[in-house]
């Protein structure tokens, strides 16, 4: 289900977005874990950018990722089917900016808080 949301995100990409999107891991997990929280992420975070960006990338030791977290985006949805994968969609916008070195408030102005 949010799987395929990502997926048809990628797809609706310019093209030399998509390449770089489309090698981005994207995972998916219920809320953020015991070690991610001790880390100082938010219990309801929806999603999250690790490891580095675009431009950073080289000799890391953790390669970039994009985290969905799917319980904290449907309660967001309230439980509707439909704002669920707008919300996924959206995390995942903001998530990939931050990996294409945007910051917060530029992604506010692009509409993807």
């Amino acid at each position: 289900m949010a799987s395929g949301e990502v997926e048809r995100t990628v797809e609706s990409l310019p093209k030399p977005l998509r390449a770089q999107a489309g090698q981005l891991p994207v995972t998916f997990e219920r809320i953020p874990n015991a070690g991610l929280q001790a880390d100082g992420i938010e219990p309801d975070t929806l999603g999250l950018f690790t490891g580095p960006e675009f431009a950073d990338e080289g000799h890391v030791p953790m390669p970039p990722q994009i985290i969905l977290f799917l319980e904290n985006l449907w309660d967001l949805a309230g439980g509707e089917e439909k704002i669920f994968h707008k919300e996924v969609q959206t995390t995942f916008l903001h998530e990939l900016g931050h990996y294409l070195g945007l910051d917060e408030d530029e992604l506010t102005e692009r509409g993807l808080e």
